[in-house]
């Protein structure tokens, strides 16, 4: 299936980004609803960081916006709090779209088939933070880009979706992540 086609049932209607950062994965999703090419509407971003650059980039579109931080809080109480604003929503789907932050069972549970994560490496390769980097590192001549079904696990669940692109001998952490 692919996720990004007019025809998907499971992006027609409404979803809500959560994101802890520069929101570049969120601005590609909001450019992609605009063109035409996801029949979808943002409901709400969240984010667990008040300063995400990304919770800027909703706003200036007119995407309502959310902060739910999570320093101080158990994982169990943070995916309440995240629960209790989503489920009131009636959302299709949730993208973890640079969220940079393990979700409680509870979350994963109560959400189960409607969580997806946009994740920087062609997993089960190089899960977790810095896959870029990772990827350069090893030496491998391939890395991409997967979406895939959040489950308990770190960046684990059923692959929905991967694109690859080359990795360069001159390649840095910074030029792969761009091309990705």
């Amino acid at each position: 299936m692919n996720i990004l086609s007019p025809q998907s049932s499971v992006l027609s209607k409404k979803i809500a980004i959560l994101i802890s950062g520069r929101g570049s994965n969120l601005t590609a999703l909001a450019d992609a609803i605009a063109a035409g090419q996801l029949q979808a509407e943002i409901a709400l971003v969240i984010s667990n960081v008040a300063d995400a650059e990304g919770l800027h980039k909703a706003a200036a579109r007119g995407i309502p916006t959310l902060v739910i931080p999570h320093k101080g809080l158990t994982r169990t109480e943070h995916a309440a709090q995240l629960l209790a604003a989503l489920t009131p929503l009636n959302l299709s789907l949730v993208c973890l779209a640079g969220y940079m932050r393990l979700l409680a069972p509870e979350f994963t549970q109560a959400l189960r088939n409607r969580v997806v994560n946009i994740h920087p490496s062609l997993l089960p390769a190089f899960p977790g933070l810095h896959a870029q980097r990772q990827a350069v590192e090893y030496g491998v001549r391939f890395s991409g880009c997967t979406v895939h079904l959040v489950d308990e696990e770190l960046d684990h669940g059923p692959i929905v979706a991967q694109a690859v692109v080359p990795v360069f001998p001159t390649d840095t952490e910074e030029t792969l992540s761009s091309r990705i």
